[in-house]
């Protein structure tokens, strides 16, 4: 079994209790880190200058408290290896299912489970959409 560092876990506290639930299942069966959790103004904005996100303060689902977005990554994180990207997604949607959370997710914005038309690629990036 897996377990979050210190620094995963204090990151993962900054988010919706959902998005806690869901992360500390998938953590059970699948190495994960916690990217981000809950994004400042400083931070939300430079992310949109440099093209790392498509919408400024506040308008990120990271910038409420608690966050309604989580950012994870397989661990250990090798950016390059895009296919464990899309592995960590299925737990993460079996976690989410397990627990009744509906989830959107940053490698398909609208949920039609095709990969090939999402415009902008955020595979670490999971959001809250409420209980199913």
């Amino acid at each position: 079994m897996y377990k979050f560092s210190m620094t995963s876990q204090e990151r993962l506290a900054t988010c919706h209790p959902a998005l806690q639930q869901i992360c500390n299942e998938v953590i059970q069966v699948y190495d994960i880190t916690v990217l981000e959790g809950y994004r400042d103004k400083e931070r939300q904005n430079y992310y949109f200058k440099t093209g790392a996100s498509k919408l400024r303060y506040p308008q990120s689902r990271h910038n409420s408290e608690p966050s309604l977005a989580v950012d994870i990554a397989p661990w250990p994180i090798n950016w390059t290896d895009i296919n464990r990207f899309y592995f960590m997604a299925g737990h993460v949607f079996m976690a989410a299912h397990k627990l009744g959370v509906r989830i959107t997710w940053g490698g398909d914005w609208d949920g039609d489970k095709s990969f090939k038309d999402n415009k902008f690629n955020d595979l670490p990036h999971f959001e809250y959409r409420g209980e199913l």
